[in-house]
């Protein structure tokens, strides 16, 4: 699968079989969460056993706590850390897509009983949700690319594609508030409107459109 095919493949799933993530996948997992802490000075955390993560009765009225394992979102605190947990976050999502595995980006979720170790200058942004779902999960209402985007009209097909897969990045409450600027000198601004947990939106936007203009390239 590639990483395209992992981005139209996945929806967010919020309910979960009774079913362990095997040890191979536990460690294909790892080997990557090691690759992108690297990368994004992050803390990323696979925690076997999800426990009262979702206990709070949101998750229950959710179904998230049927989830039988989660990754919490830990990394150095700084203004750019939301941001990167989004960049690199939606890269393990899309990783785990490609193991068979189903997942949610979760921002409500007990903090007491996560279980991560948050060291010191680090913070504890967002939790995902991983594990097989009960479903593949379904297709989201999304805005139109008119909608999110602005520059000139002359757009080549690398920035279309790009926002095409921007458009298919998940958002806190599909709230999609971003916009994409294509900018005179050819290159690419793009900017969140605010809104809760809009910088781990950003990120995560980020990351897709970058997928979908390289592979127009």
């Amino acid at each position: 699968m590639t990483e395209i095919e992992a981005i139209k493949a996945r929806h967010s799933v919020r309910n979960y079989e009774k079913k362990k993530i095997e040890p191979e996948k536990q460690q294909q997992l790892k080997s990557k969460i090691e690759e992108l802490n690297a990368s994004g000075n992050l803390h990323l955390q696979f925690i076997e056993d999800a426990g009262n993560t979702y206990n709070k009765l949101l998750n229950k009225a959710m179904g998230l706590s049927s989830a039988p394992s989660v990754i919490a979102c830990v990394g150095a605190d700084d203004e750019t850390l939301e941001e990167r947990i989004g960049y690199y976050g939606e890269q393990l999502v899309l990783f785990a897509q490609k193991l068979g595995l189903n997942t949610c980006w979760a921002g409500t979720f007990n903090r007491k009983n996560i279980g991560a170790s948050v060291g010191a200058g680090e913070r504890l942004v967002i939790s995902i949700a991983i594990g097989y779902g009960a479903t593949q999960g379904n297709q989201r209402k999304s805005k139109t690319a008119d909608q999110v985007t602005s520059g000139g009209e002359e757009r080549p097909d690398w920035f279309q594609y790009g926002v095409e897969m921007a458009l298919l990045a998940p958002t806190a409450i599909n709230q999609q508030k971003f916009e994409i600027q294509y900018l005179t000198d050819g290159t690419v601004n793009i900017r969140d409107k605010g809104g809760v947990f809009s910088k781990v939106d950003l990120g995560i936007v980020k990351y897709h459109f970058q997928v979908g203009a390289e592979a127009m390239r």
